[in-house]
């Protein structure tokens, strides 16, 4: 079994980081996926696709990892860098 361990990314829509705190840990499947005749509908026959577990740092979501024995990887996040300006700034004239 395949696993990914990954924090989510902010928003566009939001400016707050409140989402961002935990990490994820989502089973990764090879099977591929079908489209039901009838409907049309896309679907999978691995209900293990489905599962997204939360963690509250790295180290419990890599040590449940290797408690079920998964092959995991780790997407680090992206450091980003904050640029601190006044409401002063909106109003200079720039050449």
């Amino acid at each position: 079994m395949n696993v990914k361990i990954y924090k989510p990314t902010k928003t566009a829509t939001q400016s707050g980081l409140g989402n961002t705190k935990l990490w994820y840990l989502k089973v990764e499947s090879s099977n591929l996926y079908y489209i039901n005749p009838l409907m049309g509908w896309v679907g999978s026959k691995d209900p293990r696709k489905q599962i997204v577990l939360k963690f509250d740092s790295l180290e419990k979501a890599i040590s449940y990892a290797k408690r079920r024995n998964a092959k995991y990887t780790v997407d680090m996040p992206k450091n980003t860098k904050k640029s601190l300006k006044s409401y002063a700034s909106n109003f200079l004239i720039s050449n």
